[in-house]
């Protein structure tokens, strides 16, 4: 039984809904902390909880302090963190459990598909806390964000907490005064559809990869993973990267010339460019003529390297006749775009400010806790009514009445799957704030992408731009042209386009993906007037060789628009998928592309081949559409996830598909041929090239010597290893370990050894002399004698001798031979092995040359990490390392990312204290510069950069740190200036470290006075 009420507050007069006896059937018996430690603060900061209030949960404490303050009084808001339960790990069920239906997913697959959910055990604090302020409250108002998650979110807070005062649903997509005060006057029931939703996918999710994952580390390797979207955007990436290893280049020929008035002479003469698209009436080949095997696929011509320029220097004879053909003009206009999804957002950030996925997720997350922008994830591209009325009264404002239509532009969701739920991503508030108004409080890339959202909001109701587009005939010729005709007529083609109403553009113009095969036409240029007949001339004739391309590798932009289009995941979730596909190692960014692993092809492989249905587009973007249907009430959970799990009429159940997967060979799914005795394997220690040569059988065993096997450099990409490059590998000379010193302090040799994992220096005993082996070896057989245990007797008379009673006890020891034997004591046992000691090993830097690595750059590599200094609040040593994911500083379990590898042995106690000071976002953030210098610093002779730190801008060279002073900004500061700040900041020498603190002891502690509680506003 379901129970709602109108006004959106839940009651309990029945008892239990059926959906709560359902999912409490298997859930975790909360265990409540006693005695939290920490009181809960009310709305107004610092006040403490007195008399019944109104608790209001959040998911973020960011939005603590807002929320609070327009609520006012009488209310006290509190944030779960995110979630509070999730489903248990399978190795954590209670023992009775581990053997049931539960076992394997800690979900009950036989039995309605049940979660087991526990409270994590960073979270118990939390739900102490809630439940403690639940216990003084007279309401409960749930204010999760408006999706599936928040509404989960929700629905587990009101399963923990158990409140027995009514609870509301409070929902916004904005955190403004209005905003807030609506969604407490308007509050609703929980959806349960939508947390049905949110469950399924979690549930499937769960099983898909707990049943594909294991079979991936058994038959690839370990620690991989299968996921119901990152393999479908891992195989996307890997199927592109296919096309590129399949691709040929194909080289063709035309001429670029450059063309003015065959009259106007000098400055007046206006010129224009102009491209050959026709000899003799035929068509000239460009690159979209070309298919992806480097052949011709349409009937166009192609010109030759001689006859373009043969061509070429024909057509610059001034004899030879050029003239306007035809002049073809067409109104030209363009439409804005639509205000921001949470799809389009990642994409043109990642276009205009080169922001990953994640990084515009986490700015836009901080931008609309703080109140800046609505809810960042919605699929839908409206506006509501009052953010039109303020983007068109803002427009009018600021460009004039003219740049906007009568009407409002609506939009609507164009993509697969696309949930008009939401609101577009915007400013908030009734009135929008102008980039101008918000750059005092925003900065860095808060204020870029704030800005970014405030242009294509404003844009997107402005009216279209206007203009024309020219196209240009251009004739030359007859003129005789060797290996062509007598007489040859070249045609030219030239265009251009004049805006002469920019309309939205003096807002926003939204960029575009990479084409491969784009014009090279000039568009948006401005040509002469021109016409027909007009004669020309020549001012330049040029020959251009030109060779097609192979697709573009994707982009995050790129592959979040594949992904969306293509109705695959959810856009919110996109930026996890990616950082997940580069965390497992799939996927390596170059630059702004996406570069497969060979480990990537392997596990495609696998998936394709053995699990086909699953990696299929439609089938994932289908399952997207049914969650969308289970959200909406169409589709039963269980029912759902039966035919998933087991199979009905139109799949065949991943059940099924996991028992009978049959024999997979490791080998041949690692496996890639790249000629008959060349093969690419996928190994435990990564890529390598095997060589299939002559049997070749040891002399010394008889046994057959294994292939021949190279390393694949990891800086490869594997469109880039041709059968040519890995013969290349193979013959190219055995790198030799080179010995490059000695260490001073313990004798013994560096050397440099390239390895698996690439090159690195390492320390090696050296070798011993003749004398000194046979030395050695007399020592380890006298260690060798100390073991074996001497005769009785030899034994008795040596202590005999010793001691002077020799007769006396020998003669006891015959009498004791007529008693009875005594126990044997149990023989010594050799002392064991001490363990080997494991010689010192570093990588080197990339930027850094195996052949040319000298002993003091050794030594230091050796010697990492680095102690910089000691934090003087902390008393913590802050070290200098390099790590799998680059450079970093770590201070206790603390740590910040570094810019660079030299940076590891430059930085120094201020720079890094400096960096600590910074959270681990801002950290991340600072990193952009805010402005950069051309020239080097003249002292260390790094680069200068001004970056935004948590005191405000500072002057860097990478080591060095120089506040700006307050009186001066950004703009004023030049190279010059730059340079005397950081001079003058080395000039006074690094901060002096403060001292700690002395801990009073418990003679002399005194307890400081009770602060008195804030009056109440």
């Amino acid at each position: 039984m379901r129970l709602t009420s109108s006004d959106g507050v839940y009651g309990d007069p029945d008892g239990p809904s059926a959906r709560q006896v359902r999912r409490s059937f298997l859930s975790e018996i909360f265990f409540e902390i006693p005695g939290g430690s920490h009181h809960i603060t009310s709305s107004v900061q610092g006040a403490p909880v007195s008399g019944p209030r109104k608790l209001v949960i959040v998911e973020s404490p960011t939005k603590v302090k807002s929320i609070a303050q327009y609520l006012g009084d009488g209310y006290e808001v509190q944030a779960s963190v995110g979630h509070i339960r999730d489903l248990v790990e399978p190795k954590n069920l209670p023992p009775e459990l581990k053997k049931g239906s539960l076992g394997k997913f800690s979900v009950d697959v036989e039995n309605g598909f049940a979660p087991y959910y526990v409270v994590s055990a960073e979270k118990r604090k939390t739900v102490a806390e809630l439940k403690k302020a639940l216990a003084n409250a007279d309401e409960l108002y749930l204010a999760t964000d408006e999706d599936r998650e928040g509404e989960a979110i929700a629905w587990h807070l009101l399963e923990v907490l158990k409140p027995k005062v009514p609870v509301r649903r409070m929902v916004f997509h904005e955190i403004t005064k209005e905003a807030i005060e609506h969604a407490r006057d308007n509050t609703r029931d929980i959806d349960e559809a939508l947390v049905d939703a949110q469950e399924t996918r979690r549930i499937l999710d769960r099983l898909y990869g707990y049943e594909i994952s294991p079979v991936l580390w058994r038959k690839v390797g370990p620690g991989l993973s299968a996921g119901r979207v990152q393999s479908a955007a891992t195989r996307l990436v890997v199927e592109r990267e296919r096309e590129r290893l399949a691709f040929t280049a194909a080289g063709y020929w035309d001429l670029n010339a450059t063309l003015a008035d065959a009259v106007q002479k000098g400055s007046d003469a206006q010129q224009f460019a102009a491209r050959l698209v026709r000899v003799n009436g035929e068509r000239i080949a460009t690159g979209r003529d070309f298919d992806e095997s480097g052949k011709l696929k349409s009937t166009a011509s192609m010109l030759s390297e001689s006859q373009a320029h043969s061509l070429a220097a024909a057509l610059k004879d001034p004899s030879v006749g050029i003239q306007v053909a035809n002049v073809e003009s067409k109104p030209y206009t363009r439409r804005p775009a639509a205000p921001f999804t949470t799809s389009t957002l990642q994409q043109e950030a990642a276009r205009k400010l080169r922001f990953s996925a994640r990084q515009t997720m986490s700015v836009a997350q901080s931008l609309y806790e703080n109140g800046y922008i609505t809810y960042m994830r919605t699929d839908s591209p409206s506006l509501s009514q009052q953010a039109l009325n303020a983007a068109r009264s803002q427009a009018t404002s600021l460009y004039g009445a003219e740049t906007v239509p009568d009407k409002p532009r609506l939009y609507s969701g164009k993509g697969k799957n696309a949930q008009e739920a939401h609101e577009a991503i915007r400013p908030a508030g009734e009135t929008f704030r102008t980039p101008s108004q918000v750059a005092s409080a925003l900065r860095g890339n808060d204020f870029k992408l704030y800005e970014l959202i405030w242009k294509r909001t404003v844009a997107s109701q402005m009216a279209d731009a206007k203009g024309s587009t020219a196209s240009v005939t251009i004739t030359a010729g007859p003129t005789p042209v060797d290996g062509l005709t007598a007489t040859t007529v070249a045609e030219f083609s030239a265009s251009g386009t004049v805006i002469t109403f920019r309309g939205f553009m003096l807002a926003y113009e939204e960029s575009l993906d990479e084409d491969r095969n784009a014009s090279t036409d000039p568009t948006e240029s401005k040509l002469p007037p021109l016409t027909t007949g007009q004669k020309l001339r020549a001012v330049e004739v040029e020959a251009a060789g030109h060779e097609t391309s192979p697709p573009p590798r994707y982009t995050e932009a790129s592959l979040v628009k594949t992904l969306d289009e293509l109705g695959i995941g959810r856009p919110s979730t996109y930026a996890s998928i990616i950082s997940t596909i580069i965390d497992r190692g799939y996927v390596t960014p170059r630059g702004q592309a996406l570069v497969p692993n060979w480990i990537a092809f392997s596990v495609i492989r696998l998936l394709e081949e053995f699990f086909s249905e699953l990696v299929n587009y439609e089938f994932t973007a289908e399952l997207e559409s049914d969650l969308d249907k289970i959200a909406g009430g169409e589709e039963d959970r269980v029912d759902w996830l039966n035919g998933f799990y087991f199979g009905n009429e139109g799949h065949r159940g991943l059940r099924s598909v996991i028992d009978n997967l049959g024999d997979i060979d490791a080998k041949a799914i690692n496996s890639i041929p790249l000629s008959d005795e060349i093969t690419l394997r996928i190994g435990k220690y990564g890529p390598y090239l095997e060589v299939a040569e002559e049997a070749e059988v040891d002399l010394a065993t008889g046994e057959v010597k294994p292939p021949r096997r190279v390393n694949i450099p990891p800086e490869l990409a594997p469109d880039e290893l041709t059968l040519t490059k890995a013969v290349e590998l193979i013959e190219a000379p055995v790198v030799v370990d080179r010995v490059i010193g000695v260490n001073p302090e313990n004798g013994k040799n560096i050397v440099a050894k390239d390895g698996r994992f690439g090159p690195y220096v390492t320390e090696v005993d050296p070798e011993l002399t003749a004398e000194q082996e046979a030395e050695a070896a007399a020592a380890l057989l006298a260690a060798a004698a100390l073991l074996v245990e001497p005769p009785a007797e030899a034994a008795t008379a040596a202590a005999g001798a010793a001691t002077g009673t020799g007769a006396t006890t020998a003669t006891t020891a015959t009498k004791a031979v007529k008693k009875p034997a005594a126990k044997k004591p149990a023989a010594k046992k050799a002392p064991a092995k001490a363990a080997a000691v494991k010689p010192r090993t570093a990588s080197l830097f990339k930027s850094m040359d195996l052949a040319a690595i000298d002993i003091d750059t050794a030594l230091k590599l050796l010697a990492l990490p680095r102690t910089v200094g000691e934090d003087p609040e902390l008393s913590e040593t802050i070290t200098a390392q390099n790590g799998k994911f680059g450079p970093y500083l770590k201070r206790g379990t603390d740590t910040r990312s570094l810019d660079n590898e030299d940076l590891i042995f430059e930085i120094d106690l201020p720079g890094a204290l400096e960096l600590f000071a910074q959270p681990k976002y801002g950290a991340r953030r600072a990193s952009s510069a805010l402005k950069d210098f051309d020239e080097p610093d003249p002292e260390s002779g790094k680069a200068i950069k001004i970056k935004d730190g948590r005191f405000g801008a500072y002057v860097t060279d990478g080591v060095t740190n120089a506040t700006i002073p307050k009186a001066e900004t950004i703009e004023e500061i030049d190279f010059d200036r730059a340079v005397q700040l950081l001079a003058d900041k080395r000039a006074k020498g690094p901060a002096k470290p403060r001292t700690p603190a002395k801990r009073a002891t418990a003679a002399t502690t005194r307890k400081a006075p009770a602060r008195k509680a804030a009056p109440k506003k």
